[in-house]
């Protein structure tokens, strides 16, 4: 496992994210996009693309924060008054190889519905006091 302090996020993450912490294995991305409550998971395994390229001591740990990651964005969409009605959790990688889980915030209303998230156009970067918010929840992890 790559430490923390030497581990690099692909560039596409670092335009459109914030890295809020450091896992036991992944680092943490806050999404920049003040329509949904999103977190982004980056494992910090040399090469990693596929879940197969974890071990299954990384894959169970992995899991664990994504579990994590979830109750964090609806602790995130409490505070902002606007629950939500489902969390995606999705292991993609069409565009950026470096793997990665999303773990997003649904509402019934939020614009996408019930569409997915990945790769729509229209991201609203969050206000200071949105993103001040967010990281303090993800801080008491």
């Amino acid at each position: 496992m790559i430490p923390a302090e030497m581990f690099k996020a692909d560039p596409a993450f670092e335009a459109a994210s914030l890295h809020v912490a450091d896992w036991p294995l992944c680092q943490v991305r806050l999404q920049n996009d003040a329509r949904f409550c999103w977190l982004i998971l980056l494992p910090r395994v040399e090469g990693a693309v596929e879940l197969s390229d974890l071990s299954a001591a990384q894959r169970a740990q992995l899991m664990e924060e994504a579990v994590q990651a979830a109750k964090q964005v609806a602790e995130m969409a409490e505070a902002e008054g606007a629950p939500i009605d489902k969390v995606n959790t999705a292991a993609l990688g069409n565009v950026t190889r470096q793997l990665h889980v999303h773990v997003v915030g649904r509402r019934r209303d939020d614009p996408l519905w019930p569409d997915p998230v990945w790769g729509r156009p229209g991201a609203v970067f969050c206000a200071t006091e949105v993103l001040e918010r967010r990281l303090s929840i993800i801080g008491t992890a």
